[in-house]
């Protein structure tokens, strides 16, 4: 893991604010959602990426009935 130098402390509500640099390189605007793991004691902040629901691809992913999608599992679909 790589150490970006940055601190931040938790305010009275549990938030951090993270930075205007870090949310320019990763591509985070307000409001993105963001998926929170857990590895040993380390805590990971990633962006929030729907997979396609058969496969778990985030590639090509689009909206059907609801669904998260990939073209690659529509098309096995369409030829069943």
């Amino acid at each position: 893991m790589k150490s970006t130098g940055i601190v931040r402390k938790v305010d009275e509500l549990g938030r951090i604010v993270l930075p205007k640099e870090l949310r320019e390189i990763f591509k985070i605007d307000r409001k993105d959602p963001l998926e929170i793991y857990v590895d040993g004691d380390s805590i990971i902040l990633r962006k929030y990426e729907p997979a396609c629901i058969f496969c778990g691809s985030a590639n090509e992913v689009v909206n059907y009935m609801d669904k998260r999608i990939c073209r690659e599992c529509i098309e096995k679909l369409k030829n069943e």
